[in-house]
């Protein structure tokens, strides 16, 4: 089993950028992900860190299950309404699995350490992923389930990557190489991010609407195109509010809710409408992915060069 780290990382590279393209191309045509795409990949991840840490013992194997099963219970709907007392306590039930696992996990480490016959390192990075995708998430930075979804899944499959597979400054790999891998891909999706509004103030000056109050966030699009367009309202002659956005939860609603605004507009003989990007993150975070593996994480990369 001397090989099966490696042999399984490898794998579980190849296996979570070609999940993460497929769930890029998704997002980009339909911004929904389908639930049994996170829950095939995060199954993958969980079985074949089984097998690498099963040879440890029987600690660390029983560590690894509990992180894995905490970081794939938020791929299955179990806690929706209508599931009866579960539904109900779904809160609560998830916040005892949250403290359960990280006092199990702490209470390993501090009696056995890392390592060995201890608490596996990958173990520790999946812990990490999860509580920081879940934070992301209730704080509105990962704004959809499925961009929360796709980062733990990335932390099963890939929860350390050692050694980039080009080249990095080596004081930069002392950091990135006990950085989760989820975290490096997150930095490097956010850095890709900047490319977002680069490419609205193109449009704008190409079109002779730049302004710097609005150029770098918002453009303007024929109001029949609203309901082809993933986008959100942002002109003033149509005052959107957040709980408006908040309560649309499918592509299909908010598909209904442009095709509403749209006869909104036209009613009132408005013909061009201001609007911003429904960013695709996933396309960002598949990318970053990409450049974690290649180049670990782009902003240490930098910092430790300059």
């Amino acid at each position: 089993m001397a090989g099966a780290g490696p042999l399984w990382l490898d794998f579980g590279v190849v296996v979570l950028l070609a999940g993460l393209g497929i769930a890029a191309v998704l997002d980009a045509r339909t911004r929904e992900v389908p639930d049994r795409l996170w829950q095939l990949l995060g199954a993958l991840g969980a079985i074949g860190g089984a097998v690498v840490i099963a040879p440890d013992g029987w600690l660390p194997l029983v560590v690894w299950i509990l992180v894995a099963g905490l970081a794939l219970e938020h791929m299955f709907a179990w806690d929706a309404e209508g599931r009866g007392w579960v539904g109900e306590w779904a809160d609560l039930i998830e916040l005892v699995a949250y403290l359960g696992v990280t006092v199990i996990v702490g209470l390993a480490a501090y009696r056995l350490g890392f390592g060995g016959g201890g608490v596996p390192p990958a173990a520790v990075a999946v812990l990490v992923t999860v509580i920081i995708a879940r934070l992301l998430f209730e704080g509105g930075v990962l704004y959809g389930g499925a961009d929360a979804k796709a980062l733990i899944v990335a932390g099963v499959l890939v929860p350390l990557l050692p050694v980039p597979w080009l080249g990095v400054p080596a004081n930069a790999l002392l950091v990135t190489s006990f950085v989760p891998y989820a975290v490096n891909l997150l930095m490097d999706a956010a850095v890709l991010s900047v490319v977002i509004p680069l490419a609205v103030a193109l449009r704008n000056l190409r079109r002779g609407e730049f302004s710097l109050r609005s150029g770098f966030t918002t453009y303007t699009i024929p109001v029949d195109e609203l309901p082809r367009r993933y986008v959100w309202v942002r002109d003033p002659a149509r005052p959107t509010t957040l709980a408006e956005e908040e309560a649309i939860e499918t592509s299909e609603e908010d598909r209904a809710w442009r095709a509403k605004v749209a006869q909104e507009l036209k009613s009132r003989g408005i013909d061009r409408v201001r609007v911003g990007p429904q960013l695709p993150f996933i396309v960002l975070m598949a990318a970053g992915a990409l450049g974690a593996v290649l180049f670990g994480n782009w902003i240490i990369d930098l910092l430790a060069v300059v």
